[in-house]
């Protein structure tokens, strides 16, 4: 029987209105406490106690959309206390919701008990604007998908948004900021945290949550084998596998060429660790180049090749992008071999319209090219590249090139990604704007943010359910 409702947590208002308190014959419920998780507006939390061991949903609605259009969360261990977190929330919104208990086939709902969600916090709203004049020439998948990006700056946040502009999802941090951050085929965010004076896309933490909002993994540069600071890619191998890029610095004698006989040169390296910050894997830019031969080599000494993204090829090898040599490698994920230099003064013969000046989010799309964002420095304008690479052949032959309007060229930071096969999803960070293009280069919708996102990366809406849904 139920007993009482409680409102739960300290600053947290009253949400919950009490429908029915009547006894349904059978159900085990007898507390209910409901509140925001984590101080997070779009999460509600039910904190339910039961008088029997049985596992515990909710099944929950907006009252406008109605009782057909309902949301299962996830089901509680058994037991006999329980915290159910109901996500897709929208703000200012009346909504019900029941309570189903049992274990194997029997199952007990309780009555219909409502709330209704408040309004965002001012400092989350208005930080998006979606322009979309014609909203027929957008595909459906992206209609129904999301979208991933983040604050770098303290307190970080990481957003996820609707392609009308509306925010669906968030998570804060304090003290940090989410430098980068990439959504997990586990359905997690990793991401790396930074501080404000730690430079650009550059941290010192590693920290995974789940669509709740819960730490799954969390690791601080001096922990385990997580001695160096970490930058520009987070990513996942598997589901204990996490891989990074980071600083390797190398103490050098300069003296030959103008510098000090300690000199420190800065160079990339990928790094492999399991959750627990167990070291399975590395590999350094120095076991392939020499940094003597760079003649510049005290003007880009700080950071000498400055590599930008990471990611798997079709064949589980590393493609690592690099901005200063405006180059994409492959490397052997077993040995560490380069495979092969894609770019200026690579080892792939190129056509002429293949040509490139500064990759970013370098990645292997659904027809198997190898696309990526082109800052086009050299050009001043910013486009997307698909690449067809032979690497029997060692040559390269274009796939499809998307030049963007010069008024948002990007000169640093960006990426691109297939939404499907006629549009491509491109961010141009320092611009504030992520658009949504044809092939021809027409834009088809833009999404103007409050922040500079590093990247932005599309989520379909089947990799979200059931915490996300439209």
């Amino acid at each position: 029987m139920i007993k009482n409702v409680i409102v739960k947590g300290i600053f947290i208002w009253i949400l919950l209105t009490v429908v029915s308190c009547s006894k349904k014959q059978g159900t085990p419920v007898t507390n209910i406490n409901i509140g925001i998780h984590g101080n997070n507006e779009l999460k509600i939390q039910i904190d339910v106690t039961t008088n029997e061991n049985v596992q515990v949903y909710a099944e929950y609605w907006s009252d406008q959309k109605g009782i057909k259009n309902k949301i299962t969360s996830p089901i509680s261990k058994a037991g006999l206390s329980h915290s159910l977190v109901l996500c897709n929330i929208t703000p200012e919104t009346q909504y019900s919701f029941q309570l189903i208990t049992g274990n194997g086939p029997k199952k007990d709902s309780s009555k219909i008990y409502t709330f209704k969600s408040r309004k965002l916090p001012e400092w989350l709203q208005k930080q998006f604007k979606a322009n979309c004049p014609k909203p027929e020439l957008v595909p459906e998948n992206f209609k129904k998908g999301f979208l991933l990006l983040a604050k770098r700056e303290t307190p970080g946040v990481a957003y996820i948004v609707d392609y009308k502009g509306n925010l669906r999802w968030y998570h804060t941090v304090e003290g940090t900021g989410f430098k980068v951050t990439h959504f997990t085929k586990e359905q997690s965010i990793i991401a790396i945290l930074g501080k404000n004076d730690e430079p650009t896309s550059y941290g010192s933490e590693i920290l995974e949550i789940n669509l709740q909002g819960d730490t799954l993994t969390h690791i601080k540069k001096g922990q385990g084998d997580l001695k160096q600071v970490i930058h520009h890619e987070i990513i996942k191998k598997s589901a204990n596998e996490i891989v990074t890029l980071f600083v390797d610095q190398r103490i050098t004698d300069l003296s030959s060429i103008g510098g000090k006989q300690k000199d420190t040169i800065n160079g990339d390296g990928i790094l492999i660790l399991d959750k627990k910050g167990k070291q399975l894997w590395k590999w350094s830019v120095f076991d392939d180049l020499d940094p003597m031969k760079d003649k510049k080599l005290l003007k880009t000494k700080k950071d000498w090749m400055h590599a930008n993204s990471l990611n798997y090829d079709k064949d589980g090898n590393f493609l690592i992008s690099f901005y200063n040599n405006g180059q994409i490698w492959k490397i052997d994920a077993k040995t560490g071999k380069v495979l092969w230099k894609l770019g200026r003064g690579g080892n792939l013969k190129m056509s002429k319209n293949s040509d490139f000046s500064q990759a970013h989010a370098a990645h292997i799309n659904p027809e198997g090219s190898l696309m990526f964002f082109d800052n086009g420095v050299d050009k001043k304008q910013s486009s997307v590249f698909a690449l067809k690479v032979d690497e029997k052949g060692k040559s390269v032959q274009l796939d499809f090139h998307i030049l963007l309007p010069k008024d948002i060229y990007n000169d640093r930071m960006g990426s691109a990604y297939r939404i499907d096969n006629e549009t491509i999803l491109a961010c141009c960070s320092k611009r504030h704007i992520t658009v949504l293009t044809n092939k021809k280069g027409v834009l088809l919708w833009a999404l103007e943010s409050e922040i500079p996102p590093y990247r932005v990366q599309f989520i379909p809406q089947e990799n979200l359910k059931p915490f996300l849904l439209n």
